[in-house]
């Protein structure tokens, strides 16, 4: 059935009528629309405001995870001393302290002067891969040459040059520090304030999920800890008992690149091989059979074995968030890579267990 039009009303009560025009706001379908319009409007200017703030953002990340650093460290001596959250904060924080004064004292200029000769010895290994080469059949044009020996010694450089203390970024790394720090003083306070600006019947939910990506990323970065000493210490060892030269140095880039997985264990390694045939065949040899039994023992049975294989992160998965993240951050990017995946693995686990419904119990 037709709607009878309204029938037109006078002069004098057509200012009266109280009937919502097409573009008055409270007319239910105008307010729908007003809604959806808002909620692209908020992710387009979300998508937006995160580009512009996707550095700042990553280093208040970079201090979530350094601050879960500390939490671990602080939970393990609150097993065994009933201090105050903030005094066992300050003894691991104290203690990694004096763990450092004590390395660059003994062993701070040793290092320097290894990391000083390492780009040198890499350039000359490059040559003598380049030539041999050459001789057998492989073309290289001399533009091509160029650009492999400065590209990689631009790398070997920067990595020594870290090494060596000419550090970049050290106000990032100084907020990174002090973010984690009061995280892990007392994370109540912005617990409780992200929770707040949820809505009522979300706020057990994120707690539970919060809970979960902290215990997560507390015995990931446990197992990488443990797995960036072992392989630093026992490289170091395993070359300078072989007589590799710069053995210090190697296993101290290799107990760094070792919170890198993938792409830090085969960097690692070039740089191994490429010193050790500088003493020719035999020791690039005994390099190689080094690389491989501590990347095996280090990658099958320690880290396993902390970590408990917790994040169940897929190989080719980490890579490829590694080399989006590097590509689009830098190092700090990269460093934060397998971090941010874990977590946001558990952030969609907890999504999908949420929308799934409830076994239905048998017999219904």
């Amino acid at each position: 059935m037709t709607a009878l039009p309204h029938p037109p009303l006078p002069e004098d009560e057509a200012l009266h009528d109280l009937r919502p025009s097409p573009v008055d706001a409270a007319a239910l379908d105008v307010r729908r629309e007003a809604r959806r319009a808002l909620v692209w409007l908020g992710l387009a200017g979300a998508m937006a405001l995160i580009t512009v703030l996707a550095n700042p953002l990553l280093v208040v990340f970079g201090g979530m995870v350094f601050g879960a650093l500390l939490d671990g460290g602080a939970r393990l001596i609150g097993r065994v001393l009933p201090l105050p959250r903030w005094l066992r904060v300050m003894v691991v924080i104290l203690a990694a302290v004096a763990f450092i004064v004590w390395f660059a004292v003994f062993a701070g200029s040793q290092i320097v002067d290894q990391a000083a000769l390492l780009p040198g010895l890499v350039r000359g290994q490059g040559l003598r891969i380049l030539t041999w080469a050459s001789h057998h059949g492989f073309a290289f044009n001399t533009r091509f040459q160029q650009q492999i020996q400065t590209q990689a010694l631009s790398s070997v450089s920067q990595l020594t040059g870290v090494v060596g203390g000419v550090l970049g970024g050290i106000a990032t790394l100084l907020l990174i520090v002090v973010l984690g720090i009061y995280l892990a003083i007392d994370p109540q306070p912005y617990r409780r304030g992200m929770g707040w600006l949820l809505p009522r019947s979300m706020r057990p939910f994120f707690e539970d999920t919060l809970s979960d990506m902290g215990h997560t990323l507390r015995r990931l970065l446990l197992g990488r800890l443990i797995g960036m000493v072992v392989e630093g210490v026992t490289i170091g060892v395993a070359l300078g008992i072989g007589g590799v030269p710069l053995s210090s140095v190697l296993g101290l880039i290799a107990g760094l690149l070792a919170f890198l997985p993938n792409i830090g264990a085969a960097i690692s390694g070039m740089l191994m091989l490429l010193v050790g045939l500088s003493g020719g065949t035999h020791m690039a040899l005994y390099c190689i059979a080094v690389y491989v039994v501590v990347q095996g023992v280090d990658g099958n049975i320690i880290v396993p074995m902390v970590a408990k294989r917790t994040a169940d992160l897929a190989p080719a998965l980490v890579l490829g968030m590694q080399l989006v993240m590097g590509a689009l951050f830098g190092i700090l990017g990269l460093a934060l890579a397998d971090p941010l995946l874990a977590m946001s693995k558990v952030l969609l686990e907890k999504i999908a267990a949420r929308g799934t419904p409830a076994a239905a119990p048998d017999g219904a």
